[in-house]
């Protein structure tokens, strides 16, 4: 009765890990689950007073609960069971697969990730790389959007900052879904994006099954109320030119238009533009066919030296920030609206309707694209590339050019309300980059440097004609 029981030291171990994990799973898991549910609850009900678009439920939906929403979609079971039949695959086959493009596609937002920390670092970095400005916005347009309809933001793209621009500017109104291309798909980068609300697209995949999925999802999300960003040019603008729209997201996004009991879809165009682009050289270098295409070695090696290039200049203390960052937020497009005028005109077919939808957008994006000093600036030099202009000259030019613009209701935006000290800093960008040369107090463009000035002229340039351009 007296034996002493002898236990292995390993058994013991094991004994207190199993009573460890079943305190932790039972009781210390859940209630910490409940304080983090309560946490992000109060968040998104403290954050959707200060909205004017609310977040929808459907952003705040399980992401588990989409995917199998998505997958299971009667229009996407349809287009398995048709490429099951006419192609002899499997239909677990295909179904593997569209579950594999439905955890791809769905974000998984998360309200507290997005304004306590995304929205707090575009607002830093952005105001860290440039001067950023609000400028127009059509505030009795906006105003009469109506609650129940679906918001979609169609903007200009001219360089990768315009998602941390716009998302920080549009913070105080609501949260944006983005379109986000393959480039993103790295980690960790992958999971923080999807946490902002982005979905991922694969821009030029030929699957129609995937196509098929990323219909739906975006049609569904519109339905739901969901406020999405989008790029109809499809991709960053090559040679400063608003580029023709490419229409497959948005004719996703008018699928969700077509039932009866649909919500009107209101499109906000938005303007965006940069006294300088940080990527404006690998955008033009792409337009010449004869340079060899960049490499991934090449572009960290170009990235690398810029921002060691920049840091130089931090420390001998000759860094300026780059410029002004100016956004503008046009007239809503109502889609009820436009359809019915569109259709009162006896237009029925539906490509050439979202064709013509797709154009108006982008007419309406250029409208509001703002004319910033660099722009201006650097049309003048093209305009006279071989001539050397005095500042006084120059400023003729400057105020002629503009008075051309007002009269075309072009938004011009002039730092401080002061046209001289607009001259001033867009000149001087322009030289601190070599873009324009001075010598002898007389100022001419740089003849190595002309393609780079002809992109920051391009931005502009619809709202001029062919002559003007070149006079």
């Amino acid at each position: 009765m007296g034996e002493t029981l002898a236990v292995p030291i390993w058994l013991v171990i094991l004994v207190l890990v199993i009573v460890a994990w079943s305190v932790l799973d039972r009781l210390l898991l859940p209630g910490a689950r409940w304080f983090l549910r309560r946490r992000v609850t109060n968040a998104v009900e403290e954050i959707n007073t200060r909205l004017h678009l609310k977040i929808q439920s459907f952003k705040l939906t399980k992401r588990e609960v989409l995917i199998d929403r998505l997958t299971y979609d009667p229009e996407v079971i349809r287009a398995v069971d048709e490429k099951s039949s006419e192609e002899n695959i499997p239909r677990e086959v295909l179904m593997t697969d569209v579950s594999r493009y439905a955890r791809e596609i769905v974000p998984a937002f998360n309200a507290y990730v997005y304004f306590r920390v995304g929205a707090w670092a575009a607002r830093h970095v952005a105001q860290w790389l440039y001067r950023v400005r609000l400028g127009y916005t059509d505030d009795t347009g906006l105003a009469a959007v109506k609650p129940d309809a679906s918001v979609v933001f169609v903007m200009n793209h001219r360089s990768n900052m315009d998602y941390v621009l716009v998302a920080y500017l549009a913070a105080s109104r609501t949260a944006l879904s983005y379109a986000v291309g393959e480039w993103a798909r790295i980690w960790p980068l992958q999971a923080l994006i999807r946490s902002l609300g982005a979905y991922f697209v694969r821009r030029n995949s030929g699957d129609p099954l995937y196509r098929r999925v990323l219909e739906r999802y975006v049609a569904m999300a519109t339905a739901a109320g969901v406020v999405q960003a989008v790029y109809p040019e499809g991709g960053l603008s090559r040679d400063g030119r608003l580029r023709p729209p490419r229409l497959g997201l948005l004719s996703y996004i008018l699928k969700s238009y077509e039932t009866e009991d649909a919500k009107d879809i209101v499109f906000v165009p938005v303007g965006i533009n940069y006294d300088r682009v940080l990527e404006d050289r690998t955008l033009v270098r792409a337009l010449d066919k004869e340079t060899e295409p960049a490499t991934t070695g090449f572009a960290l090696k170009k990235t690398f030296g810029f921002i060691g290039h920049n840091f130089a200049l931090m420390l001998r203390r000759r860094w300026f920030r780059f410029g002004y960052a100016c956004v503008n937020f046009g007239t809503p497009v109502s889609v009820k609206d436009w359809m019915e005028s569109y259709e009162a005109e006896g237009q029925q077919e539906e490509t050439a309707k979202i064709e013509s939808l797709g154009q108006h957008l982008m007419d309406e994006v250029g409208k509001v694209i703002p004319v910033l000093p660099v722009s201006l600036i650097a049309t003048i030099f093209l305009t006279q590339e071989d001539s050397k202009i005095s500042e006084l000259d120059l400023k003729v030019a400057v105020h002629k050019l503009q008075s051309k613009l007002e009269a075309r209701n072009a938004q011009i935006y002039v730092p401080h309300e002061d046209a001289d000290y607009a001259l001033s800093v867009g000149l001087r960008m322009l030289t601190l980059r070599h873009l324009v040369l001075e010598k002898d107090g007389l100022f001419h463009a740089n003849p190595e440097e002309l393609t780079i000035l002809r992109y920051y002229a391009n931005s502009i340039s619809h709202f001029l004609t062919a002559e003007e351009l070149a006079e």
